[in-house]
């Protein structure tokens, strides 16, 4: 099932494994039951310590255990495994056969449950072990969802290191009873018992606060406590492109400095392909940032991941930051980038994942044949329509403006469909729904001030970015759209504090021009300590 070149590949990473795993498949009749052990045998080819074995448990009692959310299943038991380490369960099982994008989230798992790989620092460690346990949450996903194994890895990692936790992932292709029993739109959606708990994409710390809320804190001292993480020349705050540039280019000039970041990588995480970085002919962007990560290991750079800002001290250049820690710097460079704008309208939140999605590749594929709407006339809205128009029954377009915004190439395209309509000077106003699912649309007609409503079964949010910058409006300088206003050389309004990339007010939000800048904010940091 796995070709020579994956395998000689796979024994390179899989050689820094010093323990047993097994692999435990659950017996099946199921058609696809022989993929399934085919593709565990080759990953078990690839390891001495890896081996694959067959659950000894009696039939009936697992399907027992896959019942006792009360949910209906199907007799034939589609492939499925869990990993255990050094001859114990572990609490990770993978329901279906993690091909395509969860492929990765099976190969991370054998390096995470023996500790390598990329893994929390003590403090993040600490917070993942103080969760009021016991802690059982199903993981739906889709094998071409990109979104999904950032989940499923969260949930596989915090399975390992709390003592109480499991998770399964489940391919929502081989449970359609539950998938339509649960109301699931969207992946990855995470359950617990029969009860929602998210859906779509989500950073680390967002799903861990969210267990937080959910589960409880077993020790509230410890959430209460103010943890001072030291005191450097140094600290960057944001982890793309520009972040990883600041950060490199400020420990060479022999700084002591850390980077403060939700996820390594930033929004190039998101990117597909990436043609336009020189020297590079084509990279991708979770492969991008992989790469950041490495570079910037390769310095003393004290890396805080999983962290975001709550404010900044701009007097005593202390940053404190959600959860209760707290770090001082000389010099602070901001570089936390931008986001995915949201609709903001009633329903919007209630829906999401039932019908309200902003990745038409991901979501896309559950709207086979219904209708969507897709909310923005810019470059990606007309692109994500056009991508969904060869999947979906019909695509409506809504623009606030009196004209689409996106390139004449791209509005042509969408204009040449046959099952696509554009509704122009269009306020969105509610997301409506029957308690389940998104049912259908409310707008105001700019022009006529007609309230409209339009009868849908998806919504996708394509608006643009947002700057990173919320938690600085009392702290620097922001333009009316929310970016930091910088000089020539990346200095803020407040001596001491510098910014670069997407959250600054520099023109063209580029990978490499970001780069760049939080090179020229390091350097300008430096200037300025050198000429106090």
């Amino acid at each position: 099932m796995l070709d020579n070149a994956l395998k000689e590949q796979l024994k390179s990473v899989f050689s820094v494994i010093e323990n047993k795993i097994d692999l435990v498949y659950v017996p099946s009749s199921h058609p696809d039951q022989q993929d399934l052990l085919a593709m565990l045998n080759d990953v078990a080819s690839t390891s001495d310590k890896i081996t694959v074995k067959e659950n000894e448990t009696p039939l009936k009692s697992i399907e027992a255990l896959s019942q006792s959310d009360q949910l209906k299943t199907s007799i034939e038991i589609p492939p499925q495994f869990t990993i255990y380490y050094k001859g114990k369960e572990t609490g990770v099982s993978f329901k279906g056969i993690p091909n395509g994008h969860e492929f990765t989230s099976f190969i991370v798992a054998l390096l995470n449950v023996d500790g390598k790989g990329k893994t929390p620092d003590a403090s993040m460690l600490q917070r993942i072990k103080n969760l009021k346990g016991p802690i059982r949450l199903r993981t739906y996903i889709s094998l071409t969802c990109e979104n999904c194994p950032d989940v499923v890895q969260a949930l596989n990692l915090m399975a390992f290191i709390h003592s109480d936790f499991k998770h399964e992932m489940i391919d929502g292709a081989y449970y359609q009873e539950e998938v339509s029993q649960l109301g699931i739109q969207g992946v990855p959606s995470v359950f617990v018992k029969k009860d929602f708990l998210h859906s779509g994409k989500i950073q680390f710390l967002d799903l861990l606060k969210k267990l937080e809320e959910h589960f409880g804190v077993a020790n509230s001292k410890l959430e209460n406590m103010q943890q001072d993480l030291g005191e450097y020349d140094v600290v960057v705050v944001g982890g793309g492109p520009a972040g990883a540039s600041a950060a490199i280019y400020s420990v060479r000039k022999g700084l002591k400095t850390a980077l403060i970041a939700e996820k390594i990588g930033g929004q190039v995480q998101d990117t597909k392909g990436i043609e336009n970085l020189i020297s590079v002919v084509y990279t991708e962007g979770p492969q991008l940032a992989a790469q950041l990560h490495q570079h910037l290991q390769h310095y003393p750079v004290q890396i805080l991941e999983h962290r975001r800002v709550e404010k900044i001290d701009k007097n005593e250049k202390i940053i404190y930051l959600e959860g209760g820690e707290k770090i001082k710097a000389q010099s602070i460079i901001i570089t936390t980038g931008a986001k995915w704008r949201e609709l903001n309208i009633p329903g919007e939140k209630d829906y999401l994942g039932r019908g309200v999605a902003y990745c038409p590749h991901c979501d896309g594929p559950f709207y086979k044949g219904k209708k969507v709407a897709v909310i923005g006339g810019g470059n990606s809205g007309v692109e994500a329509a056009i991508d969904l128009a060869g999947i979906v029954k019909e695509v409506v377009l809504f623009e606030f403006n009196d004209q689409l915004k996106a390139d004449k190439i791209l509005v042509d395209k969408l204009q040449s469909l046959s099952n696509t309509a554009i509704v122009t000077s269009a306020k969105t106003a509610q997301v409506l729904g029957d308690g389940q699912k998104v049912v259908g649309l409310e707008y105001i007609d700019r022009k006529s001030e007609q309230i409209m409503k339009v009868e849908l079964d998806g919504i996708f949010v394509q608006i643009g970015l947002l700057p990173n910058s919320q938690f600085l409006k009392e702290t620097v300088e922001l333009s009316k759209f929310g970016e930091i206003v910088v000089d020539n050389k990346g200095r803020t309004s407040v001596p001491g504090i510098y910014a670069a990339g997407d959250v600054t007010t520099t023109p063209f939000k580029q990978i490499i021009i970001a780069m760049g800048e939080g090179a020229k904010a390091a350097l300008a940091a430096f200037e300025d300590r050198m000429y106090k």
